[in-house]
């Protein structure tokens, strides 16, 4: 057996940061990871999407290009040779990651790890030990069990499919369900969502779920909400055949699921460490990490709380430090956590929404503009842009603040700073504009 300071299971963004860091402060450590290093986000999450929300946003350009002079001859999109420098640039990353956890020297071992007892893993047959245990094996895609559902994919079979769909479908209403709409849309193909309730983006503050589904129906996304999937049927030309319920059908050569994911726990054997997850596979921690048996953590999707990259890493590195660098204080701060969704067009949100603050706080003022952006001012197609303020208390305490439209995703980051140091409306107003900008709007509301 072969023993370390501190075991991290998992080698996405949460296992290795947090196990470089350890390694940093003087531990030894070790990553466990039976798949590609960089975990869904490298792989087939954040990365992956983002080089897809590219390439749509590059159709769209193509399409604005006339309206400034330009004379567009016939343009071809060839879905291969994006896959093709896509999967190269990720396997690129995959090395980085190993490289990096090689020069930090943290030890990798391949495979899948279960526990044998609180401070002991098994590997294939081979075990390994340490005081201290973080689980970090995030989450999967969920098919719902349904008639035929294995002919659809799921949001890891999109970055698989080696044609481009002339007709898809997509199945849920959440950020990968939107985001998969629009990629698919934008680079031509011909995109139906089915969403079983009668929103997007449910939890989102509902200025930015109006403004999408308007701007997605007006791009040509057909919305089809109360719809409720009841079985996929494949047919003698190889399509695919939906029942979507009262008699309605639909016809695709491309069907796919967006509706949630699960923590990827189940094959741990929690139980030997004492451990136990609910029924969606998460498991419970503290404001600190801790699970219910000391000396073993969780990070990332697993927790059930903010299932984004950047928040599996600062848990990870809060860890870290707590555990190997005398900082018995060190954790996350959950609240306040900026988030990017990569729709068409982006969207960017920080803190409470308008009704949330409304049903926690008093004296809520909302500060709102919609407008079209200056780059459309050329343009055929013309999305619009929205912002939102939402002010709390006499001294209007930004306490949300939310922006649908180009540049969206960019912008947001240095207002997330404002607002998590409770800058007021004041502080905004105070402060100069930058023009012509979009983002200027967000200091120039009234």
């Amino acid at each position: 057996m072969k023993n370390y300071d501190y075991i991290a299971i998992g080698g996405g963004s949460g296992g290795v940061a947090t196990a470089r860091r350890a390694a940093e402060y003087g531990a030894r450590a070790l990553v466990v990871e039976a798949g590609r290093l960089g975990g869904t986000c490298v792989n087939v999450g954040c990365v992956p999407k983002k080089v897809m929300w590219y390439a749509a946003g590059i159709a769209q350009t193509l399409r604005d290009a006339p309206g400034y002079g330009f004379s567009m001859g016939e343009v071809h999109f060839d879905w291969n040779t994006l896959k093709a420098h896509r999967d190269a640039y990720i396997t690129r990353l995959n090395g980085i990651y190993a490289s990096m956890l090689d020069k930090a020297g943290v030890d990798v071992v391949r495979g899948f790890a279960r526990f044998v007892d609180p401070r002991t893993i098994e590997v294939d047959g081979e075990r390994f030990s340490a005081p201290h245990i973080v689980i970090a094996t995030g989450g999967r895609p969920l098919v719902p069990d349904i008639p035929g559902a294995e002919l659809g994919i799921d949001s890891d079979g999109f970055f698989a499919l080696e044609q481009q769909p002339r007709r898809v479908a997509v199945v849920g209403a959440g950020y990968i369900a939107v985001e998969l709409a629009g990629v698919f849309n934008g680079l031509g193909s011909e995109v139906s969502m089915l969403v079983r309730g009668p929103h997007l983006l449910r939890p989102f503050d509902a200025m930015l779920r109006d403004e999408l589904m308007a701007q997605m129906q007006e791009d040509g996304v057909r919305l089809h909400f109360g719809t409720q999937l009841r079985g996929v049927s494949r047919q003698a030309d190889g399509t695919l055949r939906l029942d979507c319920g009262d008699g309605g059908m639909l016809e695709v050569d491309a069907l796919v699921w967006a509706t949630g994911r699960r923590a990827n726990t189940g094959a741990l054997r929690l139980e030997a460490a004492g451990l136990a997850a609910d029924d969606k596979g998460v498991i419970a921690t503290d404001a600190f990490q801790n699970t219910t048996v000391p000396g073993i953590y969780a990070i990332g999707d697993i927790t059930g709380r903010a299932e984004l990259t950047p928040v599996a890493i600062a848990a990870g590195r809060r860890l870290a430090a707590r555990l190997f660098l005398n900082q018995p204080d060190s954790r996350l701060d959950y609240d306040t956590i900026p988030t990017v969704i990569f729709s068409h067009p982006p969207i960017g949100t920080v803190g409470l929404t308008e009704d949330e603050a409304r049903s926690r706080l008093a004296d809520v003022k909302v500060y709102t503009t919609r407008f079209t952006g200056m780059y459309h001012a050329l343009t055929e197609h013309r999305p619009k842009t929205a912002m939102k303020l939402v002010c709390a208390g006499p001294e209007e305490r930004i306490v949300g603040a939310h922006v649908i439209g180009d540049g969206a995703d960019e912008m947001l980051q240095g207002f997330a700073v404002a607002v998590k140091m409770g800058a007021r409306k004041a502080d905004f107003d105070d402060t100069i504009a930058i023009h012509p900008t979009s983002a200027e709007e967000f200091v120039t509301m009234r």
